[in-house]
Parts: structure tokens; C-alpha cells; sequence
């Protein structure tokens, strides 16, 4: 019989850590699988934050410069109103509020930027995961595959760096790991 004591991974330090005292993921031991792990947790934390910069500034890509939200534009009213499908009630009362358009400017910033920076990639998987199935939900129905579509991808891909500490290699996460805050609040990896 498998105990949880005789489960082990390696530590940010390099230790030797028995399952019951983990936190939050497992390491990649391979060098290439950490350097691509790493590589997919900055790439995808740049879909965050350029999707943040663009609805903030207009910078002419998803969104123009006269309705960005610098210049009074809603970040959300143009997606949320453009909802058609089973969900549309729910998503178009939501479009241009004033907690939405807050809220999800904070979390693409926020995901963004932990994901890019490799510190609370646990926070940012969770809430960047809850972001991208609502933003999935509001795609329904799909046009070119009956479920599936980018924003399911990613989420599997945001948990997937959380449970392997992707934030340990081409960003901070190891120093994050041992900061005082991040010992008291281990969810913050």
C-alpha cells in the first residue's frame, strides 16, 4: 500500500519533499520540459496581458482607439452584447456594467502578469481558468467544432502550469516560493 509519506517530489530547493507536505504542484525535473513549460506560461500570460493593454489604450487590434476604456469605452459591452447563444441573457446583462468592465480589466491585467512574471501562477491558473470558461460559455454554440475551442485549450494549459510549478523556471516563482507571504498563504505560489 502507497502512503502519502512515501509519495515524493523535489522542493524548490532541490530537497527531497514527502507528498503530504507539498504545495500546489509537482516539478518538472527535465530541463527542456521545464524551459517549455516556462516558455508556454509567458506566452500565454502575453494573450492576457496584451488583450489588457488593447482594450485599455485602442491600440487598433480587437479593439479601437475611440472606444478603448481610457477614452470611456466598455472593455466588456462589445463582447458581452455580441452574445447570442444559450447563455446570452446572462452575458449581455453583464456587458458595460461598471463591476464588469473593473473586474475583468483586473483579472487580464493581473493573470497577465503573474503569468509572465512566474509568481501566483496557482491564483492566476484558477481565476484565469474561470475567466476563459465563461469566455467559452459566451462562444456557444461553436462554429467550427461542436465543444472545443481556444479558450478550453488554455484553460487545461493554465492548470496544467499550476500543478507543474511553471512559474519556477524563466520566472520568479522559486524566490516568490520563499518569501515569508508565500509560506503563510501557499496558495499564492
Amino acid at each position: 500500500m502507497v502512503t502519502p509519506a512515501a509519495v515524493t517530489d523535489t522542493g524548490a530547493g532541490g530537497e527531497t519533499v514527502p507528498m503530504h507536505e507539498m504545495t500546489l504542484g509537482m516539478a518538472v525535473t527535465s530541463g527542456p520540459g521545464r524551459f517549455f513549460f516556462g516558455l508556454a506560461r509567458i506566452l500565454l500570460g502575453w494573450v492576457f496581458f496584451w488583450a489588457f493593454l488593447d482594450k485599455l489604450f485602442g491600440l487598433g487590434y480587437a479593439t479601437e482607439s475611440a472606444n478603448s476604456w481610457i477614452n470611456g469605452g466598455s472593455p466588456t459591452s462589445g463582447y458581452l452584447n455580441g452574445v447570442d447563444g444559450p447563455f446570452a441573457s446572462f452575458f449581455n446583462s453583464m456587458a458595460g456594467q461598471a463591476w464588469a468592465d473593473w473586474l475583468f480589466m483586473i483579472g487580464l491585467a493581473g493573470i497577465g502578469l503573474a503569468l509572465i512574471l512566474g509568481i501566483g501562477v496557482w491564483l492566476a491558473a484558477l481565476t484565469g481558468t474561470v475567466l476563459l470558461v465563461f469566455m467559452w460559455m459566451a462562444s456557444l454554440p461553436m462554429t467550427q467544432n461542436p465543444f472545443l475551442d481556444e479558450h478550453l485549450v488554455y484553460a487545461v494549459v493554465l492548470l496544467g502550469l499550476a500543478f507543474v510549478r511553471g512559474g519556477d523556471t524563466l520566472g520568479l516563482g522559486k524566490p516568490w516560493a520563499r518569501s515569508g507571504l508565500v509560506r503563510a498563504l501557499p496558495f499564492l505560489r
